[in-house]
This record gives structure tokens, sequence and C-alpha cells, in this order.
């Protein structure tokens, strides 16, 4: 590690520029060499933060320059910034008055890492999605015209290979329509989450290193032209500064979109982009400006491994060393360790993520299986559709994904999915509270989005050796989709059941039988790792005399019908406990199923997800938050028994006035 590139020893922040700035305008008082200061100190303030809580290294040290030009040369307290990535915003939130907020970096009362509104008016979306910024611009632009306010610039800017998600190209579609003022920042840094994948990336790489685009005046009448309204960009090419003129690029792929295309241009190089922005800020068209960056610039060891350090965990760093901090096994981990096993039986079987395989575990599966693991880029969508046309043809798709992003890929579940009864896999990790990426990443809604869909078999694991068994289950299923669901949390050290029976399709397996002759109190079904949570519950419970049984209910779809209309039949209470929203989630799913079946549901409650979006925090503090953790569950079922058989009954005799309810 060089001695430029070296991070001072962490919690011991200098005072300077950065600690003196206020608002952005305070940007336009310094000199262009303090400009380069304070993008130092930035990088040292991020680099101190996340390696206090984790975060989102890497990609926020590769757009510091770019993000100090744009409030150089905008006034966004006016005009109009939107961020796609959203992750790419720590710079952005420093010089708009959250240096504060950075201190608890990701925690329930610091920064959050995506843009969040609660937290400045700076902040016009919360926003984790890649693909959306350029779509929503163009929305904003389009009202400000209309509501007599055209004179607010708009600008987005997009990065990490978000550009190929297909809801960006169709923003900049309709971008090239527009009438005005409107700039796309294209952040070219080469790299997505992880290395960027497909015919656009390739692009891009022959951009960076071919000569001919360093000659962009010869050609600039030829590509004003050739734009549709070329001729009313003559004028304004000759209004332009020289350093427009030279910039203005022939042959971009994105000038078929309508858009005049400037650059690549450095990224990194603060007076020439402040000097062409503000060229570029009064070109009444729609304008791409491309940027060449790179991702993780101002440390070694964040440009030497830009994928490790995306979204690392906290980490240490020690002399010229750098060590991320340890933690126990992640079900990421797990899900890697059981597909390299599955994949070394079956060779029909093929590895699928959109852009994310450290964040999935794939990037260790395709290590060993490069020929059967395909990262497709930030394309869902196509990565379904992918899926489905390799099950049409014999190949057996286990698609990784993150719950969250499985939204952007309902269609095509729908329509070349489930409408045509094919066996994909799909394998949501961070499903359920995702922790300290908030509220922009929960998976709350998986559950009740698959279930509409004829055919699909829903599952939740609460373990390591459940994952296995869960994944060994998918690959022999062949009627129709298959979808498990697991935390963004680690396995449990020492399982409940070390020999788990295998998963038979809409089965539950009682883990933890209650105590003693007789009826339980209570049979809690809890859905994947809520189990451990009620089991833990259930401790509390004993000591207080309840009797209360635990089921791991492993399906969602379908549920255990003939366990659920047993237990009902015999007047056992049941309580339903999930990390899902409740609307649509595995409890309605009970109460549904029991509909259809006539039975009575008066004896049967529902735990899971509130209808209220849950900020930032630390995963056991979210689900603590909303009465999901063991305790949560322990006072719930207290209530429960004290509301069926009145407050002065004692522990262990509810089972004799059950029908007093």
């Amino acid at each position: 590690m060089t001695q430029e590139s070296q991070p001072k020893e962490m919690g011991n922040p200098e005072t300077g520029l950065l600690s003196a700035l206020r608002a952005p305008a305070d940007l336009r008082k310094l000199s262009m060499e303090q400009l380069a200061q304070l993008a130092q100190e930035i990088r040292q303030e991020i680099c101190d933060a996340v390696g206090r809580s984790g975060g989102h290294l890497a990609p926020n040290l590769g757009v510091v320059e770019l993000t100090l030009a744009l409030h150089y040369v905008f006034d966004f307290s006016h005009d109009r910034l939107l961020f796609d990535v959203g992750h790419q915003c720590y710079t952005h939130k420093l010089v708009t008055g959250r240096q504060g907020l950075i201190q608890n970096l990701r925690e329930r009362h610091g920064m959050a890492g995506f843009p969040e509104p609660r937290e400045s008016p700076y902040d016009l979306f919360s926003v984790g999605h890649a693909g959306t910024a350029i779509s929503t611009a163009v929305g904003m632009a389009r009202a400000d015209s209309m509501l007599g306010q055209g004179d607010r610039k708009v600008v987005s800017i997009i990065g990490d290979s978000s550009i190929v998600n297909g809801v960006a190209m169709e923003g900049l579609n309709n971008a090239g329509t527009l009438k005005r003022q409107f700039l796309v920042v294209l952040n070219d840094n080469g790299m997505s989450i992880a290395k960027p994948q497909g015919a656009v990336a390739q692009y891009f790489d022959r951009v960076r290193v071919n000569p001919a685009y360093g000659d962009f005046k010869k050609h600039a009448h030829q590509v004003l032209q050739r734009i549709p309204g070329g001729s009313a960009l003559e004028e304004l090419y000759h209004r332009a500064g020289e350093m427009m003129k030279a910039a203005i690029t022939t042959g971009h792929m994105f000038e078929q979109f309508g858009l005049l295309c400037v650059g690549p241009v450095d990224g990194h190089d603060l007076p020439s982009l402040i000097e062409l922005l503000n060229e570029i800020k009064e070109m009444d068209r729609p304008v791409l400006l491309h940027c060449k960056t790179i991702k993780g610039k101002g440390f070694d060891f964040s440009t030497g491994d830009p994928t490790k350090f995306h979204s690392p965990s906290a980490f240490v760093v020690e002399g010229c060393r750098v060590e991320l901090k340890k933690s126990a096994r992640s079900f990421t981990a797990a899900y890697a360790d059981a597909m390299i096993d599955l994949m070394k039986r079956d060779e029909r079987i093929v590895a699928v993520t959109a852009a994310m395989p450290d964040g999935t575990g794939l990037n260790k599966v395709g290590g060993l299986f490069p020929d059967r693991t395909i990262d497709t880029g930030i394309c869902e969508s196509h990565a379904m559709d992918m899926c489905a046309g390799m099950a049409k043809a014999g190949i057996k798709p286990f698609f990784a994904v993150y719950s969250t992003f499985v939204q952007r890929a309902m269609d095509q579940v729908f329509q070349e999915v489930a409408l045509q009864g094919l066996p994909v896999r799909i394998c949501l990790d961070r499903a359920g509270f995702v922790g300290s990426d908030g509220a922009v990443h929960h998976g709350f809604c998986d559950i009740s989005i698959f279930s509409s869909l004829p055919g699909v078999v829903q599952l939740a694991v609460s373990d390591e050796v459940n994952l296995i068994a869960a994944l060994e289950f998918m690959r022999t299923y062949d009627a129709g989709a298959s979808v498990v669901r697991y935390p963004r949390d680690s396995v449990a050290a020492s399982p409940v059941q070390e020999n788990v029976p295998p998963y038979e399709l809409g089965k539950a397996n009682l883990v933890r039988p209650h105590r003693g002759e007789g009826l339980p109190d209570v049979a809690i079904l809890a859905y994947g790792t809520q189990v451990y949570e009620a089991l833990a519950a259930v401790k509390e419970l004993d000591a207080q005399g309840y009797n209360v049984a635990i089921y791991d209910a492993r399906f969602a779809k379908p549920v255990d019908i003939e366990l659920i209309s047993s237990l009902i039949q015999q007047g056992i209470t049941i309580l339903t406990v999930e990390d899902h929203a409740l609307v649509g989630g595995f409890g309605s799913l009970v109460l549904e199923a029991c509909n259809a079946r006539s039975l009575p549901t008066d004896r049967i409650y529902r735990m899971g997800m509130p209808e209220k979006w849950i900020y930032q925090d630390s995963r056991a503090n979210q689900l603590a938050e909303v009465g999901l953790d063991a305790a949560g569950i322990a006072r719930k079922i207290r209530q429960i028994i004290e509301n069926a058989c009145g407050s002065n009954v004692s522990p262990g005799s509810v089972t004799v006035d059950r029908h007093l309810a």
C-alpha cells in the first residue's frame, strides 16, 4: 500500500475543509487546490465510517470528484439530482450537511446507506434499486416544465453498470424526446458490483481504450448531423466552448437515443469536469456525459479488489494490511457450499445470478464451475427469462437473487415460468429484514407475489441442514417453479436437528414437541429462521409453566393443511410466525387454506412484519422493534393464553378451559 493510499488510523478525524463545510454553496468558495484537498478528506472520512460499520466503500470512493463537480456547478437546493445506483451517495450526503450522521453510518439514528428524503431535501427519492433514476428524472423534468419551472436543471447520475438495466434503457429512450435541458451522467468505472457482463460492458471497454475517441473535435459536425434534430444542434455547437466541442463523441451508442453524447472524460479531473459541466449546463437538450472513473480510488486495497470492497463488513487497518472483521457463517456461504455439492452430483444444474456473484455466494461456485455459473449483469428480468429458456431445453437453472430484487422479474415469472409450468429454481437471499441496508432492501413481499401464481411451490429454511434438504427437494422437483427464501443472517451454530427429515411437498416438521402428556397450550408454526426465535421464546415460557410445541412449517405453498386441520380439531391454538409482511404472507395462506376446508380460524393467530417501513438498524433490533424476536413471541403467547382463559388462570391449566374461548 503506497503512502498516499494508506488510510489513517480509524477514529482520529482531523479538522480541515470538510469539517467547515456547511452547504454545497461553500464549495464554490474553494480554489481548485482546496477542492482536491477536500476530495482527499472525504475519501478518508468514508473509509473511516465504512471501517467502523460496514457499507458501500469502493463505489463511493470512485465518485468523489464527480459529485463535488456536480455540486460546484449546479445548485441542487433548486435543481434536481437523482442517484442511480443509490449506494454512490456518500459524498453527496457529506456536502449537504450530514457529516454528523456518518459517524453512525447505517445505524438507526445515523446516515442511511442510500438516498433518504427523511434526512435531507437534497435526497429526492429513497432508492436502492438499479436503473430507476433516468426515468424518475424524466418525470421531474416534464413536471417542472409543465409547472413553469423549466429553469430547474435536472441531473441523473448512473453507475456500477446499471445502465444495462432495462428500465434505464427505457428511460434513455424517453429522455431523448425532451425539448429542454437534461443531463445523464454515466459513471463508467469498468465495474458493476462485480465484473460487468454483456455486450454493453464490452462496448465500454473498447471506448475506454480506443484512441479514436480522443479526436472528438474532428468528427463533431458529423455527429451532430446524425443525431435527431442535428441541424438545430449546429447552433448549439457553435455556441459551445472549445472544450465542449472537443468532447462531443462520434459513434457513441447512446446518440441513437437522441442524446448529445459527450466523452468519455476523466471523472477525477476536477478542473476539467467543472469547466465542461458549466458548458453542458447551458445546453437546452438532453446530454449524456460519459465519465471514466476508478472504483475504489484513493486506497490500494479497494482499487485492487473493488468487488471485495464494494460493500464490505467493518474492517480494521493494520499497517499495510486491511482485514475484514470476521463474522459467523452466513446463509449465503451455506448456499454456496450446498450448490457446489449439488452441481458435483447433477451435471444439468446451472447457477445463475444478476450482478451479485459475491452477494449470493456464486463467486465461490463459479470458481469451481465457470461454465455452469452465469452472471447476467444487472438485469433480473432477462435472467429470469433466460432461466425459463434453459428449463424448457432440459437444464436445471438455480437463480440466486435477493428477495428485494426478484420483484423486478415478476412479469417474467408469471409469463415465461409459471404459465409454462417450467421448473425454474429461485433462491431468495436477503429475505425478511436485511439490517443496515434498511427499507430499500427488505424482502417483505416475496411470499405474497409468488403465492398468486398457479403451480409455484414456496419454501423457507431455518438453518443450514434444512437449506441443504430444501435444495435437494428443489433439484428433483420438476412439476413447476420452486422458490426458497433465507435471510441475511448467520446460520445456527448448533442446529436443533442434526439429521432433518427430507422435504416432502407441503409437509411441516415437528422440531420441539410439547412437554408431558395431554395437549399443548399453543402450537407455533414458524416459517424460516423464526423457528429459532420461537425456540428461544419457549425456553422462557417453559420456566413459567406454559406448554408449547413448535413446528418448522417449511412450506408456505402448499401449507400443511392436514397438520393444521388436526390441530384445530383437537382444539389447539395455533400461532404462525414469519419474517414477512402479514398481508399476503404465510399466516394469510394458512387462513386461506382453512377457509377452503371450512375449518374454524378463531384460534389462529399471526405474527409478521407490520404494515410500516422499518429503517436501517441491525437485523436483531429490527426483529425486536416489531416483536418478532424471542421476547416478542413469548409475550404474544402469554397474551393469547391470558385472553383465552382469563388473566387469573395459571399457566398449564389452559388445556382444561380451552373451549371457553
